[in-house]
């Protein structure tokens, strides 16, 4: 019997630009859907697992298309709650060599960061699950969501869950100050903590040192300084974080650290050509997230996280549309890229 896992968050109708037009030249946008937890959500049901999503979106036609959607790659939606006004939405113009993409949100009152803790019988939602994950956006879409979020890591623990987290600092949400105050305090129920450089420190008021990604500076011993002063003070399991080097928009270099205590590791390093990097960092916290759950040590977990998001940059859309034994083949060094007939 597949392992359940749990993920909780937004959903959003995504409008990106065709091709890689800029916002003022678009005359139509191409439609998808995504967001941090239910792109984990995707990717776990890919690989196999029982992957269950949980959200409030509006009992209307497009509320319906986002269900639809996770549905259709295996995601279980049963734990969606139905109400509130609106489905969130954000727009994205690709970039390309040395122009960024770039990203609008039009996200404010979306069903989710209005429900409340009465809207989700946890109790349910957790009975026989192994794993649930949980994004710092969740908590950051308004006070009603950062308690939604303490509640269902209550109840997780509750039913002897494991959970993780991938920090995923958002500007436009909250400040760092006001991500530390909550965050800080969710943190005693994280078993595995993911997040990058800015994420550790925005959320979590730890900086790692040296670190540029715009110049491909990695000062690696300021990530192993800070990893363990996080485990001491958080007593995580595991902490990762994956490492962009920004060449450009469209080539950047793919790795990752992991710590459990007493090892620091760093995985090979893949240079990666990008046809869209949105759902990059949930591609790698997803199959972290597999990896540990099926029974990998946690450097091959790193691996296996790595070589999916990878693979992840390469596809359309925010979700990792790629299979266990896909990403495998890449782990066991096949990079080619040849045709397979």
């Amino acid at each position: 019997m597949a392992k359940k896992v749990v993920t909780m968050g937004e959903i959003m109708l995504r409008l990106s630009t065709p091709g890689y037009q800029r916002f003022v030249q678009a005359e139509s946008f191409d439609v998808t859907y995504g967001g941090g937890e239910a792109n984990v959500a995707v990717s776990l049901a890919n690989y196999g697992l029982e992957s269950h999503f949980v959200t409030k979106l509006p009992e209307n036609p497009i509320g319906q298309s986002a269900v639809n959607h996770l549905r259709r790659y295996g995601v279980n939606t049963d734990y969606i709650v139905r109400g509130g006004d609106r489905v969130g939405i954000y727009y994205l113009e690709t970039g390309a060599s040395m122009r960024p993409s770039k990203v609008v949100y039009d996200r404010a009152h979306a069903a989710i960061a209005e429900a409340n803790v009465e809207d989700f019988d946890f109790d349910t939602i957790f009975e026989g699950a192994e794993w649930f994950h949980f994004t710092g956006i969740t908590p950051a879409l308004s006070k009603q969501a950062a308690k939604i979020t303490e509640a269902a890591l209550k109840a997780a623990k509750k039913h002897g869950v494991t959970v993780s987290v991938d920090l995923n600092y958002r500007k436009n949400l909250w400040t760092p100050e006001e991500a530390q105050a909550v965050m800080t305090n969710l943190m005693q129920y994280v078993d595995v903590c993911i997040g990058n450089e800015e994420d550790a420190e925005k959320c979590l008021g730890f900086k790692p040192g040296d670190t540029d990604v715009t110049t491909g500076n990695l000062e690696l011993d300021g990530y192993k300084r800070i990893f363990k002063q996080m485990m001491d003070k958080f007593n995580f399991k595991y902490i990762a974080s994956s490492l962009r080097e920004s060449y450009s928009a469209s080539d950047n270099g793919w790795s990752a650290l992991i710590y459990d205590g007493n090892e620091f590791y760093r995985s090979k390093v893949y240079d990666v050509r990008i046809v869209d990097r949105v759902g990059g960092g949930d591609s790698f916290a997803s199959g972290v997230i597999y990896g540990l759950i099926t029974g990998k040590n946690f450097k091959d977990a790193l691996e296996f996280g790595v070589a999916a998001s990878a693979l992840k940059h390469t596809i359309p859309g925010d979700f990792n549309m790629m299979t266990e034994d896909e990403v495998m083949n890449l782990v066991q060094g096949d990079a080619s890229g040849r045709v397979q007939r």
